[in-house]
């Protein structure tokens, strides 16, 4: 039986009451805990930015700590008791929470607020609530704030809950526990087969004291940064032409002035620095490229992404200028020394590592692939588990 058969049986019959959360726990807001508090080891803290950018849904461990005289001025969090965001940047992270699981008593901080459930409420069933589209809604009505979004405790203790019994509450937990574990699983593959892409694409572009022409790029590829063409966005006629600058495509135009095979390097931006997305990407077909990336074409499929997969995996910090402004120009570019192996070397290379790059980065194949669809069968169950049928709320004196 598919799972939305058996919670339909499992629901039927059964009674909802939507109820407002001040109704189904105490909320307690915590004060205090600034980062400079947290101590190498001691009692377990929960900082609210730690909630939307290090922990998923629950968790046995914390990844602070402050010393007990800290902690005695803090509010304290027990074992199933839910820690939720009450301020952010965004209206996502708002009303983001965290099951505590951790055996050890636990405290938290200012911009948090502590859910500390009745009996009539799962702290999971509620965590996962929380997700949900008519949660999302709710909070929205409420928040204050335009830079800095802030949901108060007061307020989101007047949100409605749908509360089935016990027993159902528990089967939903269980459904969706199911499909995060192995949301969790892949992902986990998916770092391992990242680190093993790593070690290869390494191992395969270390030369060392291997007998090895080492050629200036400039020597390798052919240049065509002269025929680039910046517009700006109030004249770029719209169209389907992918119009690319240094991290790849930014827009879409009606015209192209290149058409082709070619690799696009960064010239400048923070990218070069940080190097959160590959400062070297192949691009095919028509297209339209600023004065913001490189272009360098290349006599085979091979010697182009040879050239690219090395420029990703090596420390470009000696080539770039400018500190605040980074920048790779032209001349230093040219200057990088590239290993240059025979063009079978070069194929058999490239080989081995696309197979890598497709396993831990394509989004039409591979482990991404796998994760986006169990990411979006998730989210269409726990919308459809958490859409019970809206019944007037009955205000308590």
């Amino acid at each position: 039986m598919s799972h939305l058969g058996y919670m339909e049986k499992l629901l039927d019959g059964v009674e909802v009451e939507w109820k407002p959360l001040g109704e189904l726990g105490e909320l307690v807001r915590g004060n205090g805990l600034p980062k400079k508090d947290f101590t190498e080891s001691g009692v377990p803290a929960i900082h609210y930015g730690q909630i939307y950018t290090y922990y998923g849904l629950s968790t046995t461990e914390t990844k602070s700590f402050v010393s007990l005289e800290t902690a005695k001025k803090l509010k304290k969090v027990d074992t199933g008791d839910v820690v939720i965001t009450n301020t952010s940047e965004n209206l996502e992270d708002v009303g983001k929470a965290l099951v505590y699981l951790g055996k050890e008593q636990a405290v938290t901080g200012g911009h948090a607020t502590i859910f500390k459930p009745s009996k009539d409420i799962l702290g999971k069933y509620f965590a996962y609530f929380t997700q949900s589209i008519i949660f999302s809604n709710e909070k929205r009505r409420y928040s204050k704030g335009t830079k800095v979004i802030d949901v108060s405790a007061t307020d989101m203790s007047k949100i409605n809950i749908p509360i089935p019994p016990l027993n159902v509450q528990d089967e939903i937990v269980r459904i969706l526990d199911t499909f995060t574990e192995l949301t969790a699983e892949l992902t986990a593959e998916l770092t391992a087969r990242q680190q093993q892409y790593a070690y290869y694409r390494d191992q395969l572009l270390t030369f060392g004291e291997r007998d090895v022409e080492w050629m200036p790029l400039g020597d390798i590829a052919e240049h065509l940064d002269s025929k680039r063409k910046p517009i700006t966005s109030s004249l770029r006629e719209p169209g389907d032409i992918p119009y690319y600058g240094a991290s790849g495509i930014v827009d879409y135009v009606k015209d192209y002035i290149f058409d082709g095979d070619y690799l696009l390097v960064s010239e400048d931006g923070a990218n070069l620095i940080a190097r959160n997305t590959p400062i070297a990407f192949s691009i095919s077909g028509k297209n339209w490229v600023n004065n913001h990336a490189h272009v360098l074409k290349f006599e085979t499929y091979a010697e182009r992404k040879y050239v690219e997969y090395y420029l990703n995996s090596i420390d470009l910090t000696p080539y770039i200028s400018g500190a605040a402004q980074p920048k790779l120009n032209q001349k230093n570019l040219n200057s990088i020394k590239i290993p240059n192996p025979s063009l079978e070397e070069k194929k058999r290379i490239v080989s081995i590592l696309d197979k890598f790059d497709a396993l831990t980065t394509s989004l039409t194949e591979g482990l991404p692939r796998e994760i986006e669809l169990r990411q979006q069968q998730y989210e269409y169950y726990r919308d459809l588990l958490l859409s019970f049928p809206k019944t007037e709320v009955v205000a308590h004196d």
